[in-house]
């Protein structure tokens, strides 16, 4: 029986989780690989749980024992770097949170953090690590949605290296449309503060930018509400860098 660790103790927050985890994302998709007697080893051991935002979901530096399955929310993923945060990259729910640890010792490389409400299932680390060593369709799986998560942060790294900040901060909007709201109108869960943070630039300068495209008639902004208008006009300061 999963048990529920929740920061909300209402009715409706609890009635959300009613349903059959055997039919969840998790078990249909992330956990294909695995029979139902390996998966029902790994659900017996997890509980659901709930992040408010803002709230620290895995901790940099932190010896770990367990991943994160994030079924609902947005996340961040950031670097420490002697007191300043960088914003290595963004997700989104249906996902797995907490894969690089695996490969540093249980160690949390960089901290996630809830960008708004969040909810998931916590999974026992070391019960997952033994059906990934001995189940090779479900090693490949994982590894597939950990490749994704780094490709994304090493093309931001590189964006952050070597383009100017309209270069940076268009690629975040075509990444934010792509990768995370999957349109080219959206309202942004993120801050300005925190736009900076993953452009590797001052608020001050995403702020006047911003403003700059919309005068330039590239996209459209009300408060956090963002329409990109000519895609291939950003496409091209993307490219320019």
């Amino acid at each position: 029986m999963i048990r529920f660790e929740s920061l909300s103790q209402s009715p409706r927050f609890m009635e959300q989780y009613n349903q059959d985890c055997f039919d969840c994302f998790f078990k249909s998709t992330l956990c294909k690989g695995l029979s139902n007697e390996e998966f029902k080893s790994l659900f017996e051991l997890s509980k659901q749980t709930a992040y408010k935002k803002g709230e620290v979901i895995l901790k940099q530096g932190m010896k770990t024992n367990h991943l994160v399955f994030l079924a609902h929310g947005l996340v961040k993923f950031v670097y420490d770097n002697n007191g300043k945060d960088l914003i290595i990259t963004i997700d989104k729910a249906q996902t797995l949170l907490g894969l690089a640890s695996i490969l540093n010792e249980d160690v949390n490389l960089f901290s996630v953090v809830a960008i708004e409400d969040c909810r998931g299932c916590i999974i026992d680390l070391n019960r997952f690590k033994l059906h990934l060593l001995n189940n090779r369709q479900f090693m490949l799986e994982i590894m597939g949605i950990s490749t994704q998560l780094f490709r994304n942060s090493i093309f931001n790294f590189i964006s952050i290296a070597h383009k100017q900040s309209n270069g940076r901060i268009a690629d975040i909007l075509l990444f934010l449309s792509k990768n995370i709201y999957s349109s080219n109108s959206f309202t942004l869960s993120l801050s300005r503060q925190e736009l900076a943070d993953f452009a590797g630039c001052s608020k001050e300068l995403i702020i006047h930018t911003l403003h700059k495209f919309s005068s330039d008639g590239i996209v459209s902004l009300s408060s956090k509400n963002i329409e990109i208008l000519d895609m291939e006009r950003l496409q091209s300061i993307s490219k320019i860098g």
